[in-house]
């Protein structure tokens, strides 16, 4: 059986980390140049080398993506940028134009390239021209749906892999090219710049008369006409990896590294359950449970059984219903101390739920808490700041400390 790739969304080096240490068999995100996340907390030179060591220490893939539409201007330095990635050892660049497909070709003939779902491929015969032009992965459409993928995958030679979008936010533009952003705030999406004015709140006009109108609304304050719900395929993993997908994506890289950790920990594990037994395989609720409790937007299947409703016209808010307060750094079995980072601010006596890479969460009692000079404190209000608790639990490095929003 196809055992597919989890690959997740890496904003920075710590979510790059976070990651692969909950599951994830491989991670995407962009360096300093040519993406379409140019206001992410992308990647230094010296922060991608150190992500590439650590994911390849762990025999985990580094994928960078170059996916913007550029003008003649975003070319230049192209050619260095790109032997830079290859001699840091990027695994694969995801690239969305052809004039920077033909220029890797050419300087960097070695280095895998995958096409970004932007190039809007929906059929095999699209995939197979851009195999043939070097192509070694596809990322199809989101608009491609599910049938659409198994036959896609039967047409196509095992050399050419394709990957599909399982999770994360959509766009409501064609493909993700999009030019409401540019027009409206003149911030070019298809350059990485989107302000996700998909997201704003409408007021839709209906024109009767000349010098008429009538105000059309879901309510008094208006609807959210162009914003989409959040791509969500988890209770359907058997279909996905029948399918013959090569890899599964996960959208996130300017989400919090709380929504990275739960994400990749409930596909790791549905994944990974259906490939040991497929005949017994049982949807989990749990697994439902860690995607609902991190920050989100209603749910969809998106395009992959011709859903209905897409749009979510409510409101744009995520909903969040826990929050992530703290990192384990290190834990003392015999004295019961667990070193933390602080996240969010939280108080000595709130009770926790203990994220874990493997095994079921747990819940804590912050008890003892202390400054890491020994001085006791009521409460970590500072970010990042370093403190301790007692613990009677056994906690494990990266464990993540959550807590229910009041």
């Amino acid at each position: 059986m196809n055992k597919p790739e989890l690959l997740a969304p890496a904003g920075n080096l710590e979510k790059l980390k976070i990651a692969i240490n909950f599951g994830a068999d491989a991670v995407y995100l962009g360096g300093n140049k040519l993406n379409l996340r140019a206001l992410a907390n992308n990647f230094t030179d010296e922060e991608l080398r150190e992500g590439i060591e650590f994911a390849h220490s762990r025999g985990k893939k580094v994928h960078v993506t170059v996916n913007v539409f550029p003008h003649n201007e975003d070319l230049l330095g192209l050619e260095e940028y790109l032997k830079q990635l290859d001699n840091l050892g990027a695994d694969a660049i995801l690239v969305s134009d052809p004039g920077i497909i033909m220029t890797a070709m050419e300087v960097v003939p070695d280095l895998d390239i995958h096409l970004s779902t932007q190039a809007s491929c929906l059929n095999y015969k699209s995939a197979l021209f851009w195999h043939n032009l070097g192509v070694k992965r596809v990322v199809m459409a989101r608009e491609v749906g599910l049938k659409e993928l198994e036959d896609i995958r039967k047409k196509l030679p095992q050399s050419c892999e394709i990957e599909a979008f399982v999770h994360g936010a959509m766009c409501m533009a064609y493909s993700g090219k999009c030019l409401l952003s540019n027009y409206l705030k003149g911030r070019d999406s298809n350059r990485g710049v989107c302000a996700q004015p998909c997201r704003y709140q409408c007021r839709l006009i209906e024109e009767k008369v000349p010098g008429q109108y009538n105000e059309v609304t879901e309510e008094i304050g208006g609807a959210y006409i162009l914003n989409s719900k959040d791509l969500c395929m988890i209770e359907h993993i058997p279909e996905l990896v029948d399918s013959g997908v090569n890899s599964f994506k996960i959208e996130g890289r300017m989400k919090s590294s709380y929504y990275v950790a739960s994400v990749i920990r409930a596909y790791r594990e549905a994944i990974d359950k259906y490939i040991e037994d497929p005949k017994n395989y049982v949807f989990d609720s749990k697994w439902k449970d860690y995607l609902l409790k991190p920050s989100h937007r209603p749910y969809t299947t998106g395009f992959y059984f011709d859903e209905d409703m897409r749009q979510y016209y409510d409101s744009s808010s995520y909903i969040r219903n826990y929050d992530i307060v703290g990192i384990v750094r290190n834990y003392n079995k015999e004295l019961h101390i667990a070193t933390i980072e602080q996240k969010n601010k939280v108080y000595n006596g709130d009770t926790v739920e203990v994220l874990t890479p493997k095994g079921n969460n747990k819940v804590v009692k912050l008890q003892d808490m202390k400054k890491e000079n020994g001085e006791s404190i009521e409460s970590a209000p500072s970010a990042q700041m370093i403190f301790t608790i007692y613990c009677d639990e056994n906690l494990e490095i990266n464990d993540m400390l959550i807590k229910a929003k009041k």
